[in-house]
């Protein structure tokens, strides 16, 4: 994979913040469900949530940032550091900052409490588990109703992650336990995982109604019609009033988020091309009632 910060479009410099506000951008140009018709975008999409991944967590941007992880947050190769102590004995120190004393702490979980050296004293203490950092995007309508995703971790790890309904874009869900793991005895850190919901082209939320624009022709609009018109929990049939015009504005009860609604906003349009015969009738035509659409009266 190539350069995380170039995949994001940021400085090395660029702050959370930054960072954050670039990954969501692209997100949403690049998420798959918004690009059907283009078969790389899974591809893009997956590079750009790796790159976030890597640059969100401040341990493996650091790492990455000291050359001593890849772009994929695989080791790089690393020339072993020595020093000598007051009484001359030769040492080793991992390069990266990895201190003697976290060793000896890891060798000690890995071991077992009764594998420690006793002169390693307080590094046997417990210490609790990091928190992980990852994000994954999700749908305008599962954000909606609500859903369960599977998140596959960089280590092949899988995470369940259940969506509630009405989650908002860039809120954090914690998954207690499913983080770093606690050394001698302690507790195991959380998963926080960022949610980014990728726009719908058919709906905008408002609170928990949600707002979606309808086009109808102007027979529809004057004559009135019954159509088909999408909700975020599938298809149901709308009666438009006769004498419709564009912004008039109907609600469906109930097919919002939760306890919401949707609100269906008309679109009148006028077909394309040339249409004599209603040409011809409105150069005879006069409305009942006299109204200025552009002066409102």
């Amino acid at each position: 994979m190539k350069d995380p910060y170039e995949t994001l479009g940021v400085q090395r410099t660029a702050d959370e913040a930054a960072i954050r506000a670039a990954y969501r951008k692209l997100a949403k140009k690049h998420h798959p469900d918004v690009n059907p018709d283009k078969p790389d975008a899974a591809a893009r999409f997956g590079e750009i949530s790796s790159a976030y991944e890597l640059l969100s967590d401040k341990d493996k941007r650091a790492r990455f940032d000291r050359g001593e992880i890849d772009a994929d947050g695989n080791e790089v190769h690393q020339q072993r550091q020595y020093y000598r102590d007051t009484a001359g004995h030769e040492h080793y120190e991992p390069a990266g900052g990895f201190s003697q004393e976290d060793l000896e702490a890891f060798l000690a979980q890995a071991f077992g409490q009764g594998g420690r050296r006793s002169d390693w004293g307080a590094t046997g203490r417990p210490m609790p588990g990091r928190d992980m950092q990852y994000s994954l995007t999700v749908s305008f309508v599962d954000a909606a109703v609500g859903t369960t995703r599977r998140l596959t971790l960089p280590d092949g790890k899988t995470l369940d992650v259940r969506i509630p309904a009405g989650t908002e874009d860039g809120h954090v869900l914690r998954l207690r336990g499913q983080g770093g793991p606690g050394f001698n005895g302690a507790p195991a850190g959380d998963a926080l995982i960022e949610i980014t919901v990728a726009p719908d082209p058919r709906f905008h939320r408002d609170g928990d109604d949600i707002v979606t624009d309808v086009p109808v022709t102007l027979k529809e609009a004057v004559l009135g019609a019954a159509l088909e018109v999408p909700t975020i929990h599938g298809p149901v049939k709308l009666s438009i009033p006769a004498g419709s015009g564009t912004g008039t504005r109907l609600r469906l009860r109930g097919k919002g988020i939760r306890h919401g609604h949707q609100f269906v906003q008309l679109q009148v349009v006028v077909p394309p091309g040339n249409e004599p015969e209603l040409a011809e009738f409105l150069k005879t035509w006069t409305p009942k009632v006299s109204f200025n659409p552009r002066s409102g009266s």
